[in-house]
C-alpha cells in the first residue's frame, strides 16, 4: 500500500482514537484528493460519519465503496458498525468474524516494521473490541472473553492493555473456571499495569486512632452497586470513622440521593491513575475500599500504586483482583466459609464478616414499589418461572435445568427477561438455544428490558438463579418484591452469592446443594400454589427484618473487620 495512503491512514486512526470525526474528515479528503478510486478516503469518511452518529451518511458511502470493492476492510468493518449501533447481531456477528479473520491472516504475513501491519492492528482492536461487545449480548461470554485477552495483546499502551485484560478476567467469572486457572490469570494483570507502589513504611501505627476509611468507585450513580452503599456513607460510627468518597463516574441523581454531610467527597472523573492515587494519599486514608474490581472503569490502576497502607476489595466484583498491592478481599462466611479450597483462588487475604458481606438499601437509590398482593398462579392456575437476569449468565447447562423443571410442574411458564430480548436478532439467539435443547417455546415468554422491570415481578411466581454467576442485586430485588428465588450454591465466591442472599434473608431452604436438588426444590415449589402465596405475602416483611437490610447491624461487623484489618498492620 501507498506510503502516503498509509500515513493518513493511520493518522486518521490517531483522530479516531481520541474523538475526532472532524480531524478523520479531513485525513479522509486528502485520501480522496490521492486516489479516489481507492475508496479508502470514502470508509474513512463512513467511519466518521459513524462515530458521529450520522449514520444515514454512513450507509450510504458503506453501499458505495462495497458496490466498488465488495472486500474493502475498514468498509466492511463500518458495515458491522453501523449493524452494531443497530442491534443487528445476526449481521454483526459473521461480519466482524470475517473481518478478524481475514486481517489477522494478512498481518500475519508481514513484517512488524511494515507500516501497514500497524494499520492492521489498528483496524483488528477495534473488530476485536467490537465482537467482545457483540458476544456478550449475544449471551456468548466465553467468544467475548476470548476476544478480549487477544485485544490486550494487540495493544500498544500499557494502560490500554490493562483495561482489556481487566475486562477479560470480569468476563471469564460467567463461566465454569478452575480456582487454580482463576488465580493464574488475574496474577497476569499485575504485570500489564508495572506500577511501583507507595511505601508505607513510616506511617505512624496507631492500633486505637481514628481510622480514614476511603470508597473508590465510579458507581456513586444509577448502578447496581449503588443500592448496597447508603450504610457505607450513612450507618458509620462517627466517633471512630472518617469516611472518604472518591468518585470517577460521571454524577446523576443517584449520587445527590447518596451524598452525606458526614462524608467528604472528591470528584476523580478525568484524573489519571498516578494522579488519582496521589490525591488519596494526600488525605492520608488508612483503608482504602476499591467497590468495582474488575468492572467498567475499574478502580484497581489506582490502587496499584497502594495509596493507602491497607487496601479491600469487596461489594462490585466477586473474584480476585490478582494484585499485590491489594490487601484483602471481603466476603462472608457463606460465599467463603473457613477453610474452603475457594479461598486459595484469592492473592488476597479474606476479610469475612459472620453475616452477609452486603447490605441491601433500596430506599437510598429509588422509590420501590408494593410488592405484589397475591401470587400469580393463585389467579392463573399455573406456575410462572422467571429470569430478570442478564443472558450470559445463563449456561446450557442451566438451561438443561430449567427445562427438568417445566417439564415436572404442568402448565408452567417461563419468563426470559433481559436486553437480549429487547432486540429481534437477540430473542431469535435465545429461541435458538432453547430449540436445540428442545424446550416447548410455547411455554417461554421473552419480555424485553423495560423501565418497570420491578413491577413486572409481579407475574412471576418463582426466579430462578443462574449458576456459575449467580445474581446479586436481581436476587434482593426479586425478594422485596416477594417473589422466592431457587439458588445453587456453587464452588466459588461468585457461584455463593445466591446462597449467601437467601441466608441472610432468612429463607435458607431456598438454596440447592447440588442440580438435582435444585430441580427438586423448584418443583416441589412450582407444584405448591399455596405455599408460592405464603412467600409472596411475607417475603418483603421478613427481608426488612433480616439481616440482609440491617443497615446498623452490617456497619457494625463491617467497622470491626476494619479495625481487625488495621490492627494487623500496625503488628507488622
Amino acid at each position: 500500500m501507498n506510503h502516503d495512503v498509509l500515513n493518513w491512514l493511520n493518522l486518521a486512526d490517531k483522530f479516531a482514537a481520541d474523538g475526532d470525526p472532524k480531524g478523520m474528515r479531513a485525513c479522509a479528503q486528502e485520501l480522496w484528493n490521492m486516489n479516489a478510486e481507492s475508496m479508502d478516503g470514502a470508509a474513512v469518511m463512513a467511519e466518521a460519519a459513524l462515530y458521529s452518529g450520522d449514520h444515514e451518511e454512513a450507509e450510504s458511502l458503506v453501499g458505495e465503496i462495497l458496490r466498488k470493492k465488495p472486500n474493502h476492510l475498514r468498509g466492511r468493518l463500518v458495515k458491522a458498525g453501523l449493524a452494531a449501533v443497530s442491534f443487528r447481531l445476526d449481521e454483526e456477528l459473521p461480519l466482524l468474524e470475517e473481518i478478524i479473520a481475514e486481517a489477522d491472516r494478512k498481518r500475519q504475513a508481514l513484517d512488524p516494521g511494515d507500516a501497514y501491519y500497524h494499520t492492521l492492528t489498528r483496524l483488528l482492536r477495534k473488530a476485536r473490541g467490537w465482537m467482545a461487545d457483540a458476544c456478550y449480548l449475544a449471551a456468548r461470554p466465553e467468544d467475548a472473553a476470548h476476544q478480549l485477552k487477544e485485544l490486550s495483546a494487540l495493544c500498544d499502551e500499557p494502560q490500554e492493555a490493562a483495561g482489556a485484560y481487566s475486562k477479560f478476567l470480569f468476563m471469564r467469572n460467567y463461566r465454569e473456571q478452575s480456582v487454580r486457572e482463576s488465580r493464574r490469570e488475574a496474577e497476569r494483570y499485575e504485570a500489564l499495569l508495572g506500577e511501583t507502589p507507595y511505601s508505607h513504611d513510616q506511617r505512624p501505627r496507631l492500633p486505637e486512632k481514628k481510622l480514614r476509611i476511603g470508597y473508590l468507585s465510579p458507581d456513586f450513580r444509577q448502578h447496581a452497586v449503588a443500592y448496597f452503599l447508603a450504610p457505607l456513607l450513612r450507618q458509620f460510627d462517627g466517633s471512630r470513622f472518617m469516611v472518604f468518597c472518591y468518585s470517577t463516574g460521571k454524577p446523576d441523581a443517584v449520587t445527590k440521593r447518596l451524598r452525606s454531610g458526614m462524608v467528604t467527597w472528591r470528584d476523580l472523573r478525568g484524573r489519571s491513575p498516578r494522579t488519582a492515587a496521589r490525591l488519596i494519599a494526600e488525605d492520608k486514608i488508612d483503608i482504602l475500599v476499591d467497590l468495582s474490581g474488575h468492572t467498567q472503569e475499574s478502580g484497581l490502576p489506582v490502587l496499584a500504586y497502594k495509596p493507602a497502607p491497607v487496601q479491600l476489595c469487596g461489594i462490585g466484583y466477586m473474584n480476585t483482583t490478582g494484585l499485590k498491592a491489594v490487601d484483602y478481599f471481603l466476603s462472608d462466611s457463606v460465599c467463603l466459609p473457613v477453610g474452603d479450597l475457594a479461598e486459595s483462588g484469592f492473592t488476597e487475604r479474606i476479610l469475612r464478616l459472620p453475616h452477609t458481606h452486603f447490605c441491601y438499601a433500596p430506599m437510598a437509590v429509588r422509590e420501590m414499589p408494593s410488592a405484589g398482593a397475591e401470587a400469580p398462579c393463585l389467579r392463573n392456575g399455573y406456575t410462572t418461572f422467571g429470569s430478570f437476569n442478564h443472558f450470559a449468565k445463563v449456561t446450557d447447562e442451566t438451561l438443561l435445568l430449567w427445562r427438568g423443571i417445566l417439564d415436572q410442574v404442568p402448565d408452567s411458564r417461563l419468563v426470559i427477561k433481559g436486553k437480549v430480548c429487547s432486540i429481534p436478532s437477540g430473542q431469535e439467539i435465545v429461541r435458538k438455544r432453547l430449540s436445540r435443547l428442545s424446550f416447548d417455546l410455547s411455554r417461554v415468554e421473552f419480555r424485553p428490558y423495560s423501565p418497570d422491570y420491578l413491577e413486572q415481578y409481579r407475574d412471576i411466581d418463582i426466579a430462578l438463579d443462574t449458576m456459575p454467576y449467580n445474581g446479586g442485586l436481581t436476587t434482593c430485588e426479586a425478594l422485596y418484591m416477594g417473589v422466592p428465588v431457587i439458588s445453587l450454591r456453587g464452588r466459588s465466591h461468585g457461584a455463593r452469592f445466591g446462597a449467601s442472599i437467601l441466608t441472610n434473608a432468612g429463607v435458607r431452604e431456598l438454596v440447592a446443594e447440588n442440580d438435582i436438588n435444585y430441580v427438586r426444590r423448584a418443583v416441589q415449589l412450582g407444584n405448591a400454589p399455596e405455599l408460592i402465596g405464603a412467600y409472596h405475602s411475607g417475603l418483603r416483611a421478613n427481608l426488612l427484618r433480616s439481616p440482609l437490610m440491617d443497615a446498623e447491624g452490617y456497619m457494625r461487623e463491617l467497622e470491626a473487620g476494619y479495625r481487625r484489618i488495621w490492627q494487623n498492620f500496625c503488628t507488622i
